[in-house]
């Protein structure tokens, strides 16, 4: 944890935050923090700062706050993300997060189980969870949006072709034959497939909707590799 993520909740007045769970944990247990040090904090969707300890205890912490700075810069890339099996989800939801994408799309494709849609890592408290998570480790305060869209015909149809306005629309699949781009200047769209890709149908569809099929070459990639290889590459 790099950033204590605070949230206005944990304020209880205009300067002053207490902590009482898993955070509370770290800093005193891994940190080892004692009163006077000085911590670094950010408020959830807010700047970032310092959060000085001035009490502590066996159940809280409390934390003089200043926010003086800005997070980071996002990524300039929106990620369409077929649906991975949950393990995998949890990780890589936590890479984009880590990574700076603020709006990551959780699709449906043909070689998605469909078992994977009941899995109660996408509860909503999970998702943000697994999102805080990497924050935290980003020194980062800026809550990635999520959305779930189990219907890929209708989403490519209507929403997609909006939402890949003025960006550069690309879709890795492992038979490309054009590499991905390195160092864009622009916004980027990036879908990425199930393990083995979008069926021809689905590449189809995209490819119609204005997307480039690129590839990082000739091995094919697990998804929680392939999202931070061609992110890396794109950024």
């Amino acid at each position: 944890m790099n950033l204590i993520l605070l949230t206005q909740y944990d304020f209880v007045s205009e300067d002053r935050a207490r902590l009482s769970d898993r955070r509370c944990l770290h800093v005193t247990e891994v940190l080892r923090a004692e009163e006077g040090r000085e911590l670094a904090v950010g408020l959830l969707n807010g700047r970032i700062g310092i959060g000085r300890v001035i009490s502590r205890d066996n159940d809280s912490l409390d934390l003089h706050v200043r926010l003086d700075s800005d997070p980071p810069p996002p990524l300039p890339a929106t990620v369409l993300l077929a649906l991975p099996r949950p393990k995998v989800l949890r990780r890589v939801l936590f890479t984009l997060s880590t990574m700076g994408v603020k709006r990551i799309i959780l699709l449906n494709a043909l070689r998605v189980e469909k078992s994977y849609w009941q899995t109660p890592f996408l509860a909503p408290a999970n998702i943000m969870h697994q999102l805080m998570l990497g924050l935290e480790q980003a020194r980062d305060t800026v809550l990635p949006e999520v959305l779930l869209r189990q219907r890929f015909k209708p989403f490519v149809e209507d929403e997609l072709p909006h939402l890949i306005a003025e960006t550069l629309p690309l879709v890795a699949h492992p038979h490309a034959v054009d590499p991905c781009p390195l160092g864009v200047d622009r916004p980027v769209t990036l879908a990425i497939g199930p393990e083995g890709g979008f069926v021809e149908y689905e590449l189809d569809r995209l490819l119609s909707c204005g997307f480039r099929s690129v590839a990082m070459g000739r091995r094919i990639l697990t998804v929680e590799s392939a999202v931070p290889a061609l992110l890396g590459r794109l950024f």
